[in-house]
């Protein structure tokens, strides 16, 4: 019997579990000859501002061991562009779209979905409050207070799946958590990058142009996955769990630590087809141990 890898994450129903991270996939169609779009449960499209911005200075990637440091600073056309360019293409796949939004000030963050909330196309919006690359940003989900504040305001504001993406830098990513379920969150997406740097000894000087960057790849998923767990005691919404997700065995990591899903990043840019490969894993590992539905695998760790 073919499993049902369908989940619930808010009002919108996925036909599977993976999805694609922000800021490594585009809007999807950079990668639509490399692998079957419609695959893939959503695509969570590059963080999206009110107005275009340019990002940080070069040089903004480096390569970590077991990772990579990246400091774009949130470039992007702005989301009348994005409007405009990307939601055509968007129209004719199959998979869920979700659009990240990010901004510096709360009004922003609510201009933005309130501009998105009449596009049909878009089927849920991911509150970044997390990028570490963007001074201001980060400020957002650093403490429970100004997370509840913003995803509040958006949730006052849209109709749509809300999702908040959370940091962690912090002390206590669960408390954040449970601010933004109680603000009205209908899910929480986790972890963003960590705060990371990396220096040229030749040079004596950082190797970003922005000084320090977010941390993301294999070096970040033991820390990922315990604060993935954590936060799954903590809320009764869904958790969707990303950091350094290789292959479908990282993803049943998570999966069964509590992420009711799963957001493949970093894995992208050394494997465009891994969210393809992670999807057959999954189900291949239902099938061999009789699970019928993903109720049954999410959260069932054993402690």
């Amino acid at each position: 019997m073919k499993p049902d890898l369908k989940v619930k994450i808010g009002r919108l129903e996925l036909k599977n579990p993976v999805m694609v991270a922000s800021g490594t996939f585009g809007s999807g169609e950079e990668y639509k000859d490399l692998l079957d779009l419609n695959k893939i449960g959503a695509i969570v499209t590059k963080s999206i501002t009110l107005k275009a911005r340019k990002g940080n200075p070069p040089p903004r990637i480096v390569e970590t061991p077991s990772g990579m440091l990246n400091s774009i600073g949130l470039q992007n056309d702005g989301v009348e562009a994005f409007i405009k360019e990307k939601i055509p293409f968007l129209k004719t796949i199959r998979s869920a779209v979700i659009v990240s939004i990010a901004a510096h000030s709360v009004n922003d963050y609510v201009k933005l979905a309130e501009r998105l909330d009449d596009i049909k196309r878009v089927d849920a919006l991911e509150i970044n409050i997390s990028c570490p690359n963007v001074k201001g940003g980060l400020e957002f989900s650093r403490e429970p207070v100004s997370a509840f504040e913003v995803v509040n305001a958006v949730r006052r504001k849209t109709k749509k799946t809300v999702i908040a993406k959370l940091s962690p830098n912090v002390t206590d990513i669960a408390t954040i958590a449970a601010a933004a379920e109680d603000a009205g969150a209908d899910a929480v997406s986790l972890v963003n990058t960590f705060t990371g740097m990396a220096v040229d000894i030749d040079t004596k000087r950082p190797v970003l142009g922005n000084i320090v960057g977010g941390l993301s790849g294999p070096a970040i998923k033991p820390i990922a996955l315990r604060m993935v767990w954590e936060v799954f005691k903590k809320v009764r919404i869904p958790v969707i769990g990303m950091g350094g997700i290789m292959d479908s065995d990282d993803a049943l990591e998570f999966i069964i630590a509590g992420a009711s899903a799963v957001e493949i990043g970093t894995a992208n840019f050394v494997n465009p087809k891994a969210a393809v490969e992670v999807i057959d894993g999954i189900e291949r590992y239902m099938r061999q141990g009789r699970i019928k539905n993903m109720k049954e695998l999410i959260g069932c760790l054993k402690v």
